[in-house]
């Protein structure tokens, strides 16, 4: 390792830090998913927040947006949206130089031609509407009237659902949701962080959080992720622990195997990996443990696993299915240690 790459490293885990102080001193509490949504902006992946209303959703993610000198779009999904409310549509132009140069039509762009697009209530939209998002969520460009428009990079899709109300809302189908690379629970705020946020809204109005990164830091930050090094044993741990979901496996622990219909497959492996080299970037190392692994196992993989009738009977929650994951699965195969306890007794 060059003594230039350690000083990006270094440099990325203080620009991490700032960002992070940046935020905090808008939203109270939630380090955790403050960190976590880091993870996916810095790893190049969408993220899903979800909480019930008031925990600060909406702020963390338009404060994030002002930390950062990105574009924002917000669109607020209803059920009268429709897709080209979000992706733009063709529109008849009435300017006289326009119609001269041979076109009357003119693309009217939509809020999807943001870099920090805020999907505010996603699962109030219809599924025509929700699917508008997927090709840009995959391919980070659009299609409108036959023509492809690709999209500013970096570009980041951050979409709030509340779990409570269900009354009117249309849940996100399995390909939707993989296309998300973390969904982040938001939890509720202790005692104390619950004067902090009556103390700081209903008193005078905060200052804007400052800026903190340019799209040049952004898109640094995101090679660098790519770029952080994971070893053998840790890239088959994930892989193991991928395989170990579906209740087809061998290596299944039981509450797999009673509550789970369909295993994460390739792209919750990606993503935990992805995430995985985004935690050890903010803490400025160059390599990927298990531990990082571990952390974002929860996130990576709680919108992939699809729990069987059994398991929505008896109440299994994915987050129970993944601590039996992360209970069952070694970080070395049992044949690895046996083979290493008869080496050192040769």
């Amino acid at each position: 390792m060059t003594q230039n790459y350690e000083e990006m490293l270094k440099q990325a885990a203080t620009s991490v830090a700032t960002l992070r102080e940046a935020i905090g001193r808008v939203v109270v509490g939630q380090s955790s998913v403050v960190d976590q949504v880091m993870y996916g902006l810095i790893s190049g992946g969408h993220i899903l927040l979800e909480g019930a209303p008031g925990l600060g959703k909406t702020l963390l993610v338009r404060t994030l947006s002002e930390c950062l000198e990105l574009k924002f779009s917000r669109i607020q999904f209803t059920p009268d949206l429709m897709p080209s409310d979000i992706v733009g549509t063709n529109v008849l132009v009435m300017d006289a130089a326009q119609r001269a140069a041979g076109s009357m039509f003119a693309v009217q762009k939509g809020p999807i031609f943001g870099q920090i697009v805020l999907a505010d209530e996603i699962n109030r939209a219809t599924p025509k509407t929700q699917s508008a998002l997927l090709e840009a969520m995959a391919e980070h460009a659009v299609t409108i009237a036959g023509t492809r428009h690709a999209l500013d990079e970096p570009f980041c899709v951050l979409a709030t659902e509340n779990p409570i109300e269900m009354e009117g809302t249309y849940p996100l189908p399995e390909a939707q949701l993989d296309r998300f690379l973390l969904k982040v629970i938001v939890p509720s705020p202790s005692e104390d962080e619950l004067c902090e946020v009556l103390n700081r809204t209903t008193g005078r109005k905060p200052d804007a959080a400052p800026k903190v990164l340019t799209r040049e830091g952004v898109m640094q930050l995101r090679t660098l992720c790519r770029d952080v090094a994971v070893a053998e044993p840790v890239i088959r741990y994930a892989a193991r622990f991928v395989r170990a979901s579906d209740p087809a496996s061998k290596d299944a622990p039981d509450l797999v195997k009673r509550g789970v219909r369909f295993g994460a497959a390739v792209r919750g492996a990606q993503s935990m990996v992805l995430a995985a080299k985004a935690v050890a970037l903010c803490e400025g190392r160059p390599n990927v443990s298990f531990h990082d692994l571990q952390k974002v196992a929860k996130p990576a993989l709680r919108h992939r696993i699809i729990r069987s009738f059994e398991g929505e009977a008896d109440g299994i929650t994915t987050d129970a299915i993944i601590d039996a994951l992360l209970a069952a699965v070694p970080t070395r195969p049992a044949a690895v240690d046996a083979e290493r306890k008869g080496g050192a007794t040769a």
